[in-house]
């Protein structure tokens, strides 16, 4: 049986296109900044503050909390986000690893 496509792909490699696949919509990019600028646990604000239909805002907050990106706990009837620290610096790290591997030639191209 052959390889499947992710397993000619280095585990960071994989990681990191899991992470960034995860994050490639601009409603989820307006999620974590929402999250980010909160400066704690969000809890049903994103509604309101994205101008979006709860259904696609639980999607999006799955898709997050899937690639663990961000958390949940749960108050009452109500789950409350917040980055997920541990994937947060991964992800930090490893796209700032990949972006400063490339230094410009004077000539190129």
């Amino acid at each position: 049986m052959g390889l499947t496509r992710t397993e000619i792909f280095t585990e960071e490699q994989n990681r990191l296109s899991a992470l960034l696949k995860a994050m490639a919509h601009p409603a989820r990019i307006a999620i974590l900044q929402q999250i980010i600028s909160a400066k704690s646990c969000i809890c049903g604000d994103l509604v309101e503050e994205l101008g979006l239909a709860q259904a696609t805002i639980s999607q999006h907050l799955k898709e997050l909390k899937v690639a663990a990106i961000i958390q949940g706990t749960i108050e009452g009837v109500r789950v409350c986000y917040c980055i997920n620290p541990e994937t947060w610096t991964l992800l930090q790290e490893q796209f700032a690893a990949f972006m400063n591997a490339y230094q410009p030639e004077v000539k190129c191209c």
